[in-house]
C-alpha cells in the first residue's frame, strides 16, 4: 500500500508575533529542526505573517525569503504550511508542501471565510485543485481551515491517508473544529493533522486523529510527535469497508 509502513507525524502550535515575520520563521523552523528525521510536520495558517491586511504586500512578499528557510530545514522531512501570496495581481492564501529540500505541491485556498471578510483581501483558488498528491508511496491531501466544514471536499480526498489541516480557527466554534477533524478522520479512514495558532481568540487545538478517530491534542506543547502506520490505515478499511482505496 506505502512505501513507508510507519512515520513520524508532528503538529505545531504556536503564536504569531505582531509583524515579525523574521520570529516568526524562525520559530517555525526551529520547530521543524526538533521534528524526528521523516517526519510529516503540519504549521498553523498563514503562521509566518498572520492576515496582516495593514501590510498585505509585505506580507506576500516575505514569502520568497520564507521560501529559502522551508527549503533549508526540509531536508529530512515534510512540511506543510500556508503563506500569502501575490501573483497576476491578485493575493491567495496558498497551502505549500515542502518535502526534502523541494517544494512538490500547492494549492490555493479555494472556500474563503466570509464572516471573517477574507474574500475583500484574497482571490479564490479552484476547488478542483483540491486533491490527493503522493509522496513517498503515501497519497496525501490538504484542506485549509474552513475548508474543513465543507463534506465535498472531503469526498474529493477519499483515498488519502493523511490529510493535514492548517488553520486560524475562533475559540467560539472550537468544539466545531474538534468534532470536524475527528470525523474526517473516522468518514476517509485516514490520518488528520489539525493545527491551530496559539494566538489569542483561536482554539489552539493542534493535534493528531488517527482512522479510528482517537485524537491526541498539542495541549501546550507546541509540537506533538505521534506515529503513521500503514496497517492502521489498511486495517480500518478493510474492516469497515466503505468503499475507500
Amino acid at each position: 500500500m506505502t512505501t513507508f509502513k510507519q512515520r513520524p507525524l508532528c503538529t505545531l502550535k504556536f503564536s504569531t508575533r505582531g509583524h515579525s515575520y523574521e520570529k516568526n520563521l524562525a520559530t517555525l523552523l526551529s520547530l521543524v529542526d526538533a521534528a524526528p528525521a521523516d517526519a510529516v510536520v503540519t504549521a498553523p495558517e498563514v503562521c509566518l505573517t498572520n492576515f496582516d491586511y495593514d501590510r498585505f504586500d509585505e506580507a506576500a512578499a516575505f514569502a520568497v525569503e520564507a521560501d529559502k528557510g522551508l527549503r533549508a530545514h526540509s531536508s529530512d522531512k515534510t512540511v506543510i504550511l500556508t503563506m500569502i501570496e501575490k501573483r497576476g495581481g491578485k493575493f491567495y492564501n496558498f497551502a505549500k508542501v515542502y518535502h526534502r529540500g523541494r517544494m512538490v505541491h500547492e494549492q490555493a485556498k479555494a472556500k474563503l471565510f466570509l464572516f471573517g471578510g477574507e474574500h475583500k483581501w484574497f482571490a479564490a483558488g479552484n476547488p478542483e485543485d483540491i486533491g490527493i498528491f503522493e509522496i513517498e508511496g503515501i497519497r496525501m491531501g490538504i484542506l485549509i481551515c474552513f475548508e474543513l466544514r465543507f463534506t465535498a471536499l472531503w469526498r474529493q480526498l477519499a483515498g488519502a491517508e493523511i490529510i493535514a489541516v492548517p488553520a486560524q480557527w475562533g475559540t467560539l466554534r472550537a468544539e466545531h473544529f474538534d468534532v470536524l477533524g475527528k470525523a474526517l478522520a473516522i468518514a476517509n479512514e485516514c490520518y488528520v493533522l489539525q493545527s491551530d495558532t496559539a494566538d489569542r481568540e483561536m482554539t489552539g487545538l493542534s493535534g493528531i486523529v488517527t482512522p479510528n478517530g482517537v485524537c491526541e491534542r498539542n495541549g501546550a506543547a507546541p509540537l506533538l510527535k505521534a506515529l503513521y502506520d500503514a496497517s492502521e490505515v489498511l486495517k480500518m478499511r478493510r474492516y469497515l469497508d466503505v468503499g475507500i482505496r
